[in-house]
Parts: structure tokens; sequence; C-alpha cells
């Protein structure tokens, strides 16, 4: 019952919605944890994803999908950053975010990011003005193929991966990981410039 609620369901579903789906009495949090088992080193296998579970083409696989797979456009240079803050950050204000990227955020930025279902907004801070904070989704962890946001690569995996200079500036913050900028790149750019045309 388990596996044929999760084959039919399109989004990953939390042991709670499955137990919804089953007999009074069933553990569906115990099946999961078998069937992960069961799974494993086989062409689909079930991951986690957040607090949410699904059936995935295993990672080593995925080069046959590769055929179906459309991506029209790449986010832009202030949405990727935008992105990384949260993700590294949250529960992170809209300040926060402006603080640690040096410029303001452009408020189709943040839409767009909620719209594509990557970002949500989380809880209000207990601070004066009671700021709202933003967090990723786990439409974002499902995409990114992590099962938290704990998950996420660390500055050795990144300056391996060549996407950090391996020297750290002078001021703490790791080079490369938020180019140089200035503030009208974003500032008062619309908010179709969200994406980079291919």
């Amino acid at each position: 019952m388990v596996e044929a609620i999760l084959f039919a369901s399109a989004k990953p579903m939390t042991t709670r919605q499955i137990a919804a789906r089953m007999p009074p009495g069933s553990e569906p949090a115990e099946i999961m944890y078998g069937l992960r088992v069961r799974y494993e080193g086989r062409g689909v296998q079930l991951v986690k994803v957040g607090d949410a579970w699904a059936f995935r083409t295993a990672g080593d696989l995925g080069f046959l999908m590769e055929e179906d797979a459309v991506e029209n456009r790449r986010l832009s240079r202030a949405a990727t950053e935008t992105l990384a803050v949260i993700a590294y950050h949250q529960p992170v204000t809209r300040t926060e975010i402006e603080e640690i990227r040096g410029v303001a955020v452009n408020r189709g930025t943040l839409d767009q990011l909620i719209e594509m279902g990557w970002v949500r907004i989380g809880r209000r801070r207990m601070t004066p003005g009671r700021p709202a904070t933003f967090v990723v989704t786990e439409d974002f962890l499902d995409h990114f193929g992590l099962e938290s946001a704990r998950d996420l690569p660390g500055l050795t995996e990144l300056r391996a991966a060549g996407l950090l200079e391996s020297r750290p500036p002078s001021d703490g913050l790791p080079a490369g990981l938020l180019p140089e900028k200035h503030a009208e790149d974003e500032a008062n750019g619309p908010a179709e410039d969200l994406f980079d045309d291919e």
C-alpha cells in the first residue's frame, strides 16, 4: 500500500499523509525505512526529502533522463545569490539578505523564487517590526537531491568544485561565494531580469 501511494503521488509525501490513507493501526514510518533498504542499489530508490518521502531515479542513472530534461532559463546572478543566502542562512530576513549580499534585494527576485516554489515565507522574528523570514522549500531540496539543508555542500566541497577561491578574503567571508556587485545591478532592475537568457 505504501509503495502504491508513493508511486502514484506527483509530490513527496510525509509519513502523516501516507498514514491518513492507510488502515488504522498501520505504521508507515517503519515501512518507509524497510522500503528504503529494499530499494538500495536499484534503479529506483526511496529518498527522504525534508520530512517527506518519494521514489526517485538512482543518482548514477540520471544520464538516462537527460534527453527529457528541458532547461529553458538559468537564474540570474542576483537570484542565485539570494537563493544561496537563504539556503545557507535560513531562516533569514530580507534585511539580513541585503546585509550579506551588500545590495538591496529587488522585490521581484524574492517573489519569483517564491513563485518557483523554492523559497517560502517562514516565521516572523520576535524582534521590533516582526520581520518575516525566508526559508527554502522541500521542492528546492527535491530539485537538488538533498534530504535537508544540512546536506548543502560546505566550503571544502565548494572549493574542490572550483566555485570558491582557496584563500578567504580579509573580511572573513568566503571569496567568490558572493561575486563583487554594484547596487545598480539589482536595486532598480526589473523583475524580468531574474533569468539569464540561454
